[in-house]
């Protein structure tokens, strides 16, 4: 079965493109290749070899060496070692290797590398977990010696073909550092019982050896992007009730770790970029300054505030006084008007960004793993909510979730990389499906145009603003189907929008093949025995009717011209309270 993403579904157009870009592959390997460039911190700016501005748009591969238990609806799990221990519980200990085994197989392949690369992504920030490239402090044969393990590097070098392949960058990410860096504990994969980074020398020297051992191996590799050497610290050195590191003002462990593993990473790597990022989850950089190198990257994370200049002022400022180049080294799980702001925002400032993540259970991302029932039901076991199942019965729902993780079985989401490339470069409006009225048709209503707030749809809650105080919008309240701001929920066979307020449209973009009079026909229901819809056909409006009802209903709109080709119509919301189904065409005779 071949994925529903668009490298692979074509219309005649498509093919066309395919066509070129076919002839261009064959070209690329008649002609001698270009020779690729180290990235490089030039003033403000990271530019390539030749002194040209690179924005780097990136794409995290969260969740493939390093599980988070809500990337798979496991918050009160969440750090791997304990998804792990509750595998072993249900499936027993040799199937938990397994597991994870056929895990890092099946998460992250070429497919996803090519498809990222043609949805527009020009780089990939790999979040690695030390323990696949070394032992544990607590498990090293001889203290203070380095036991290194071929499957990490072995995948790091797989990856970095497949970038190769598609001209991308890697930028190496150390996600779990060793005893991890933070009070987070599933970012870090920690186990608060043993020492930490911080409360451990030799976790600290282990960290700088890996470093200079992947600097060691990649150190003559242009395509590596750069080293981003240590992920969202939270760390209270001054108090430990700082429990997030977003109140400290020295911050001098961080940096003197910092400082040691730049100078390891330089004896065997002249070329390329140092990213660093401050505590506070990666924005605290009070006491990091003065700068030591004079290559390197400030990263700061972006998550949930408002999209304006007074959001990165801060940092803008820091690269001002420094002459240092940013990167929004992470940022997304948010709705698709929040994705649009925050890339216009940092790519108008010459900043490029990383966005987090490309697949998990969920709508907010490209790509989305099915929640399958068989899998609900090892959650709710696993939240007290149901019995425990068999060993069979969880090793047939875990291999199943094994093939869900694939591209091939993920849902692809277009509405999300259409928002995060086509969008921040036009308000033109698209299909988000193409449908041919010929005789009579029907538009599912969440099918509605791919295009911004305003302008494919208007809705009073767009996004997401969890770490703004007293805002408590969300975006798509169902958390289904479509990333933009429009509530969407399932029902028995699809999907409808629900709680439209006064004031709320939607566009709708479809083809005709035949010029005439037609019927309109709303599928909508009432939430509150009330409503009122109108709609707009290109510049002529036709006055709202009442909906009444709590069932499903249809609302007719007669006489409507409908001219051969294109045609816009919006559906506007005159009184809420009410869903919408579909929208049916029906030529009259």
């Amino acid at each position: 079965m071949l994925p529903h993403f668009p490298v692979f579904h074509m219309n005649k157009s498509a093919l066309g493109r395919t066509f070129v870009t076919a002839c261009f592959s064959i070209l690329t390997m008649v002609l001698p290749a270009q020779s690729q460039t180290f990235l490089k911190a030039k003033g403000r700016l990271i530019t390539d070899g030749k002194g040209n501005k690179v924005i780097l748009r990136g794409m995290g591969l969260g969740g493939w060496m390093l599980q988070e238990g809500y990337m798979f609806k496991l918050g009160n799990t969440g750090q791997q070692y304990r998804i792990k221990a509750r595998i072993a519980d249900v499936a027993g200990a040799e199937y938990a290797n397994r597991f994870y085994d056929k895990w890092l197989t099946n998460h992250t392949r070429k497919i996803d590398i090519d498809s990222m690369a043609s949805w527009g992504f020009n780089s990939i920030r790999l979040p690695m977990h030390y323990a696949l490239y070394t032992l544990p402090v607590e498990q090293e044969p001889v203290a203070g010696q380095n036991t290194w393990l071929e499957k990490g590097f072995a995948m790091t070098d797989s990856l970095l073909k497949w970038c190769k392949a598609n001209h991308m960058y890697l930028i190496l990410d150390l996600h779990a550092a060793p005893g991890g860096q933070g009070n987070d504990l599933a970012i870090s994969d920690r186990d608060a019982s043993k020492p930490s980074l911080w409360d451990s020398p030799a976790n600290q020297q282990k960290m700088i050896a890996l470093w200079k051992k992947l600097a060691q191996r990649y150190a003559n590799e242009p395509y590596i992007g750069g080293y981003d050497i240590i992920n969202e610290p939270n760390w209270g050195f001054e108090k430990a009730t700082d429990r997030k590191g977003t109140e400290e003002t020295r911050n001098a462990p961080l940096r003197q770790l910092m400082v040691d593993i730049t100078k390891a990473i330089r004896e065997v790597d002249k070329n390329h970029i140092i990213i660093i990022e401050g505590n506070g989850f990666g924005n605290n950089y009070r006491g990091v300054f003065p700068l030591w190198d004079n290559n390197m990257v400030l990263s700061f994370h972006k998550y949930g505030n408002f999209n304006n200049l007074g959001s990165i002022q801060n940092f803008l400022n820091m690269s001002r006084d420094n002459n240092v180049p940013l990167w929004m080294g992470e940022s997304g799980e948010n709705s698709n008007t929040w994705f649009t702001e925050a890339i216009k925002l940092v790519e108008g400032q010459n900043i490029g960004w990383s966005w987090w993540q490309e697949k998990k259970i969920g709508i907010n991302n490209p790509l989305e793993i099915k929640l399958t029932p068989s899998y609900q039901k090892l959650i709710d076991y696993w939240y007290g909510k149901a019995p425990k199942p068999s060993q069979s019965e969880a090793i047939a729902t875990l291999d199943e979730f094994l093939e869900n993780i694939k591209l091939e079985n993920n849902i692809y989401h277009r509405d999300v990389t259409d928002a995060m490339f086509r969008q921040v470069k036009t308000d033109v409006t698209v299909p988000f499906k193409s449908v041919t009225v010929i005789g009579k048709a029907t538009i599912n209503a969440v099918d509605y145009d791919l295009g911004s707030q305003r302008k494919a749809y208007y809705d009073k809650d767009t996004s997401s603003y969890q770490y703004t105080p007293g805002v408590k919008t969300q975006g798509n309240r169902g958390h289904v189907y479509r990333n933009d701001g429009v509530d969407i929920e399932a029902d028995n066979d699809g999907y409808h929008i629900y709680s439209m307020e006064d004031g709320e449209w939607l566009k709708y973009t479809f083809n005709v093949k035949q010029a005439g009079v037609y019927t309109v026909k709303l599928k909508v229901a009432s939430e509150v025995g009330k409503g009122k819809v109108s709609l707009n056909l290109e510049t002529v409006h036709y006055p709202g009717k009442a909906i009444t009802t709590k069932d499903w209903s249809y609302l007719e709109f007669k006489n409507i011209k409908l001219r051969k080709g294109l045609n816009k119509l919006q559906v506007n919301v005159d009184e809420g309270g009410l869903n919408f189904k579909a929208i049916e065409f029906v030529k009259n005779k």
